[in-house]
């Protein structure tokens, strides 16, 4: 643990960071990975799942969880798999 204020405030507010983070990256994880889960078995609701993946991606982005880049090649590769 920190002794200096400064750091002890720091660590504070990354852990808060983190609490606030951790549960939304995780859901965004957990969309893509149902959609590549479905899209290997060759399941037939993939138009949903990508619906629900993309938006978990724009989400991601939108709460700077993830770079616009990695956004949009994330979902470039599902839209191929749909297809």
């Amino acid at each position: 643990m920190p002794i200096i204020e400064s750091s002890i405030q720091r660590v504070r507010l990354s852990q808060k960071q983190h609490d606030r983070n951790e549960p939304q990256r995780s859901a965004y994880r957990s969309a893509v990975k149902r959609f590549e889960k479905a899209a290997a078995a060759g399941s037939s609701d993939l138009e949903s799942l990508y619906r629900e993946a993309s938006a978990a991606i724009d989400h991601a982005y939108s709460k700077g969880l993830i770079k616009k880049n990695k956004a949009s090649r994330q979902k470039s590769r599902l839209a191929k798999r749909v297809k």
